[in-house]
This record gives structure tokens, sequence and C-alpha cells, in this order.
């Protein structure tokens, strides 16, 4: 099998499992009993916030873990606008974020808050002046993702966290999903208010994730309860899914430099070996992009076609955000970059993953020519 789709999930570190297994079989306890058998679980709760707060060189109280992107994304967009409504009801972002914060964006609307949502030029990529201009006395939001997830394109997010800072009634949200341990920015000191960070990304369990928020950051909570998490996100915490959490970002951290080097290389390969085959674009820009994703178009062959195909092979691409891959309908993100409908229609996306090989990229790629070759004679 070669897995070529690490942008909607990764393989999970043994280690990031084995910690699961061992928190759940002997601190099952819920951290909010009184007894001493639930005071050990909260120890272990409040060591995994403090490693994660040094990881992140952040304050542990503010560090709220959640289920993954999606949670976050949504905390952070209605939690802002709930809270600080009365300050005015402007949010701005742009046409190219991942489902879950346009679909919250879309949310709010129906609740009377107005949205702006930025174009971005042919690369994928927002215009830091266009982000200026559309701050206006009643804008209490930015959020803008650092990197695409179809695209792979990085965002000005520090230009961005520059205007922010010139605003201090304005909140910044970046959703930093598909850049986290991949690209860095800084979070103290960037104009970063909140940040949202998924684990199943880096090697992770699914359902595991943070979200940053910055002292003196208030937001009007989605969940109401127990008042666990410092009262932002009530409900029995998650502790094995957080203790692996935090063992995820450990490992991911340790092996970056080594690893980024040797997907930078896969994709080098990708792109030569692309480049070869009749009639394919690349989409994703030789600048300002991550190595780990790669998108492309055969214009002419749906891309739900060539996927089954690759999928018989046990090769395992992708189209859109595993979150909207499955709507028929051309790329939101290919459109907004202004694309042609040939293009829009056949996007295809490659992610890669430090555990990929270069035989991995040969193989898939002497397969897609073959696939390639074998619909247009069928398409005559």
């Amino acid at each position: 099998m070669i897995y070529l789709d690490n942008s909607a999930t990764t393989k999970p570190y043994p280690e990031v499992v084995e910690s699961f297994r061992q928190v759940s079989e002997k601190y099952y306890g819920n951290p909010s009993s009184v007894h001493s058998f639930g005071t050990e679980a909260e120890k272990l709760l409040r060591m995994a916030k403090q490693q994660a707060a040094s990881l992140l060189h952040v304050h542990e109280d503010e560090i709220v873990f959640t289920s993954g992107g999606t949670e976050g994304n949504n905390t952070a967009i209605k939690g802002i606008a709930l809270a600080h409504q009365n300050r005015g009801k402007h949010i701005i972002t742009t046409q190219i974020e991942h489902p879950s914060v346009l679909e919250a964006c879309t949310a709010l609307e129906r609740l009377g808050f107005d949205v702006t949502y930025l174009p971005v030029n042919k690369q994928g990529i927002v215009s830091v002046e266009d982000v200026k201009n559309a701050i206006t006395k009643d804008t209490i939001l930015i959020s803008i993702m650092h990197v695409n997830n179809e695209l792979g394109t990085i965002q000005p997010i520090k230009e961005v966290g520059a205007i922010a800072k010139q605003h201090p009634k304005l909140f910044f949200h970046v959703d930093h999903v598909q850049g986290f341990g991949k690209v860095s920015i800084p979070l103290h000191d960037s104009g970063i208010d909140l940040c949202t960070i998924s684990g199943h990304k880096i090697h992770g369990l699914k359902g595991t994730g943070l979200l940053y928020i910055k002292r003196n950051t208030t937001i009007f909570p989605l969940m109401h309860g127990g008042d666990q998490e410092m009262g932002y996100r009530s409900g029995t915490e998650n502790l094995a899914g957080i203790v692996s959490l935090v063992k995820a970002i450990r490992l991911y951290f340790d092996h970056a430099n080594t690893r980024t080097n040797h997907v930078k290389r896969l994709n080098e390969k990708l792109r030569a070996c692309l480049s070869e085959i009749n009639g394919l674009v690349i989409n994703t820009p030789d600048h300002d992009y991550v190595d780990h994703i790669l998108n492309f178009s055969l214009p002419g062959f749906k891309p739900e076609v060539v996927i089954h195909a690759l999928g018989e092979k046990e090769i395992y691409i992708s189209t859109k955000s595993a979150c909207s891959s499955k709507q028929p309908d051309e790329s939101v993100v290919l459109a907004a970059c202004g694309l042609d409908k040939a293009i829009t229609k056949s996007g295809l996306r490659v992610s890669l993953a430090y555990d990929n090989c270069e035989e991995d990229i040969e193989a898939f790629c002497e397969a897609l020519k073959m696939i390639r070759n074998q619909l247009s004679e069928v398409m005559g």
C-alpha cells in the first residue's frame, strides 16, 4: 500500500498509540473527581498541559484541549463573535479557508454578522493590503489559515499579525492545522490571539487537538457544564487523547529537521515526475508553499475516476479537503485562484509524510501515467 493522503490524516506514531493505551488502562479516573484516583488523573492532565505549553512556548493557561481542528476553529470564531458582538459584527476571512471556518462564518451571517471573504491571487495567497483595507470600526475578528489544505500555499501570517496589532479591539485567529510542525510561527508577540492545532495531522490520534487562546482574550464558550478547561470547554477531559497529543507534538518536533529535508526531496522528485505526464498541470506554485502538499490537475479526467483507479492499485491520494471531498463540485480553492473550469474540476492532491519514500513516488507516477493512458483510450 502507498498512502499519499497525509493532509487528510496521518498514521499515528506507535508511541502515541501506546501512550493512549497506558493512560486508558492506568489513569481512567475522572480528573474532576475528588478522590485520590481522580486526583492522579488530574495531576497527569496538568503535567500534559505544562509540557504542551513548554513545547509551544506559551503559558499553561493559554492552552485549551479540544477534539481537533473543526472544534478549535468553531470555538475561536463563534466564541469571539458571540463575546464581542456589542463591539462590532464584522469578520474578515478568505475565500479559501477550510470548511470549518467558512461554514462557521456562514452560520454567523445568519445571526446578523457581516463577513468579508477576501479573494486570493493565482497562487492562492491573500493580499496583506486587502486585509488592511477590509478592516472597519466594526471589525472584531480576522481568521486566516497559515497553510492551505489543498494547494499548500503559505499565507502572510506575520504581516497580517502586524496589522492586527495596530487594532487592539480586533482579534486574530489562525487555523494552523496544516502548517503546524511544518512551518513555524511564534504565538507570542506575533499578533495572534487564537490558534488551532489538530493531532491527527502530525501522527497523533483523531479526536485530539488544542486551541491557543492568548491571555486576556475573552470568548463565549460553546460547551457549558462543569467548567472544565478553565470554563472554555466543559465536559470530562479525554485524558488519554490529551497525553497522546502532547506525545505526538514532542515526537514531531524531535524529528522535524531531518524529516523536513526528506519530505522536501520527495516533493522535488514528485514535481519532476509529474511534469513528464502529458497534459498534467501542477497547481501548487513553486514558491511560498509547504513541501508536504502538491496539487495538480488532469483536465478532461474526473478526479474521482482517477482516485478509484489508483485505489485499485492500493495507491491513495485525494481531491480536496477530506471534509468536502465527497461533494462532486469543483474545488472552491482552485476556483478562487481564478483557474479555468477544466482545472478546477479535475484537481488532485498528493500529501506526503516522513514515512513515504522515493519508491512510493516512482510507483505512484508510473501508475498515474498508465491510468491516464488507459482512460484516454477509453474516452477516444
